[in-house]
């Protein structure tokens, strides 16, 4: 049992990897300037394959649900994340939003009957000063506005991670993740529309193969793999995983980019790490949530 939760908990872990390659994509292969653009083309196109794939549309509350847990998870997160990283240097959003795992710890007490430990709590500190010494600067400035979005961000993924254990959906895995991309990806498209225009008018095979790494990689099984770690761990375990971003970010950052790296932001990688560690080895005690009701499929269900 043990060795089969520690190998969920590495597969899980790939999902926030992967976003934590999103930086150097993006700047290495995207069109500058457009990330409303790449966050719509990351989850609204991986939506509808996934959906045409597995051929399944939500039933009943399933609508208004894949629509909450969609504009929680990708939407509303995606289109927060984009004026944070405008409006801060990208260790003060960062930063900020390393207390993504104690807000989660906080709504799954409320709506899981989670305990919230003691080890927990200092865990949870503990990625905050670790990501913060990974990846803050000493002339960073504040911008209030950027803040708020910041501290937005972490609160709609935290509340969207809980809502998605609290919602099991009895449809395959595959299914509800095209459902909550697409969602997410209409929630971005009027944002991304109004604010950044309509897209280039010429793109790169470069900039293709870009969109095509974020949209396949980066949303597809990223957040497959994700939503089958929340479906298996805790909330609370699964969002101290998030922390793995900045990490990687900050090693490719190094290994491909050739940016410094400081013994001061090696002690902080060597805080993320215990704090992701000291988060996992313990299981919060929870109350089994309440069955749901099954899902009609709008098609026959494909057997794999």
């Amino acid at each position: 049992m043990l060795n089969k939760r520690f190998g969920i908990v590495l597969v899980t872990a790939l999902a926030p990897s992967l976003w934590g390659t999103t930086y150097i994509v993006t700047t290495e292969l995207l069109p500058p300037d457009r990330p409303l653009l790449a966050a719509l083309l990351r989850a609204l196109p991986a939506g509808l394959l996934l959906v045409a794939l597995t051929r399944r549309l939500p039933r009943g509350d399933w609508w208004w649900r894949a629509l909450v847990l969609g504009t929680l998870n990708i939407g509303a997160f995606l289109a927060l994340l984009f004026v944070a990283a405008y409006r801060l240097p990208g260790g003060v959003a960062a930063t900020v939003g390393a207390i993504q795992p104690l807000v989660a710890a906080g709504f799954a007490v409320a709506l899981l009957g989670e305990r919230l430990s003691l080890r927990t709590t200092l865990a949870g500190l503990a990625g905050v000063v670790g990501v913060s010494l990974l990846v803050l600067r000493a002339d960073a400035r504040l911008d209030g506005v950027g803040v708020a979005a910041a501290f937005g961000g972490a609160i709609v993924m935290a509340a969207g991670v809980v809502l998605a254990k609290r919602w099991r959906s009895p449809a395959p895995l595959l299914a509800t993740t095209g459902w909550q991309l697409v969602a997410g990806g209409l929630v971005l498209l009027p944002v991304a529309l109004i604010i950044e225009g309509p897209p280039p008018s010429t793109l790169t095979a470069a900039n293709l193969a870009g969109y095509a790494y974020l949209g396949i990689i980066g949303a597809a099984l990223a957040y497959a793999l994700w939503f089958r770690g929340i479906a298996a761990l805790s909330p609370t375990q699964v969002t101290f995983l998030g922390l793995l971003s900045p990490l990687v970010a900050t090693t490719l950052g190094w290994l491909v980019l050739g940016q410094g790296l400081t013994v001061v932001q090696a002690l902080g990688g060597l805080i993320v790490l215990g704090a992701l560690v000291a988060a996992q080895v313990h299981q919060p005690r929870q109350r089994p949530p309440a069955p749901e009701r099954p899902i009609v499929s709008a098609a026959p269900a494909r057997t794999h």
